[in-house]
């Protein structure tokens, strides 16, 4: 498979404490990662290295091939994310945000896209809704609908369904894998669900004090290391990492 993101050797340190520590990994196209871990693990900080909000330290970022430092814009054309920690802003209507990130991104057939996404997501009696106003698992749908707006080639999804009722949720989460199955989309996948990440991610990487530990399949990697399931391997990474080091 070719590859959407590669991440080389990436740091980051704040003051003396080192959030990010010599992190490298790849997403392949038609690929789902989940980057788990628990919170302080270093994942935000990937994260927003990826999207070029922060600048690494050390090593390097490339989308499709393109240097995220030599070639930003070209890279991120090809990127979108979702994040519960970055709502759209509220006093625009789901339309409105949709449309200015639609031109942010240079989406050709601008309406028609908008239009595609309002019914993908079912929001087409939210249309002209100011975003604020909207429940927030209405909130975690517009946003999902502005993060599949320029058919993005690397998506970056951040507890995308974590405000959705289980129904609601299994419906995105079948619509993010139908897109990546369909298209040539790669996705980094952070989630705290362990059932959820075990149904959509094919691969998964555990980072711990800004390294990362594990790195396999979430349905065989338990076994690995004596745990009954993914959730239990989470705990264990959160609680007692260096027992889990391999050499």
């Amino acid at each position: 498979m070719s590859t959407a993101l590669a991440v080389r050797n990436i740091c980051k340190k704040y003051e003396d404490r080192a959030a990010v520590d010599d992190v490298s990994f790849l997403v392949s196209h038609n690929e789902v990662v989940g980057l788990l871990g628990p919170n302080g693990a270093g994942k935000t900080t990937t994260i927003n290295m990826i999207l070029g909000v922060l600048a690494p330290d050390c090593g390097s970022i490339s989308v499709e091939g393109i240097d995220l430092a030599t070639h930003r814009s070209q890279a991120l054309e090809r990127t979108n994310f979702t994040a519960i920690y970055a709502p759209l802003p509220g006093n625009l209507t789901v339309e409105q945000n949709l449309r200015i990130f639609g031109m942010l991104y240079g989406v050709a057939n601008l309406a028609e896209r908008i239009a595609a996404m309002l019914h993908q997501f079912e929001l087409e009696r939210f249309r002209n809704v100011k975003y604020g106003v909207l429940s927030s698992g209405e909130q975690t749908r517009a946003s999902l609908a502005k993060a599949m707006l320029n058919a993005p080639r690397l998506l970056l999804l951040d507890e995308p369904t974590a405000s959705l009722d289980p129904a609601i949720a299994r419906d995105v989460r079948e619509k993010i894998i139908s897109y990546v199955t369909q298209s040539t989309c790669g996705v980094l996948w952070t989630s705290h669900n362990m059932s959820e990440v075990e149904q959509v991610c094919s691969r998964v990487l555990f980072l711990s004090r800004g390294r990362i530990l594990l790195d396999g399949d979430p349905k065989t990697l338990p076994r690995e290391y004596g745990k009954s399931n993914l959730e239990e391997l989470f705990i264990s990474v959160a609680r007692e990492p260096l027992t889990l080091e391999v050499d």
